[in-house]
């Protein structure tokens, strides 16, 4: 399907009269970032986080926090 052929299928204008502001909106709801590694990167990773018996998510974190902290340590 080409580009032009998915810009066909929208209206010209959108009716939001019926829509209802905030509907969704939590005050303080939370909201994670999602980060894309490098294939190899990940693959590393999570060899090693498997490795030490860790989530991913975990060795990451633990990971940037130590950057972080060799970073304010140069300062």
């Amino acid at each position: 399907m080409s580009q032009t052929q998915c810009d066909d299928d929208m209206p010209d204008e959108i009716n939001f009269s019926g829509g209802a502001r905030g509907k969704f909106f939590r005050p303080g709801a939370k909201v994670n970032l999602p980060v894309y590694l490098d294939d190899q990167v990940q693959l590393r990773l999570a060899a090693l986080a498997n490795a030490k018996g860790v989530d991913l998510s975990v060795l990451v974190n633990d990971l940037l926090r130590k950057d972080i902290e060799l970073i304010e340590m140069a300062r």
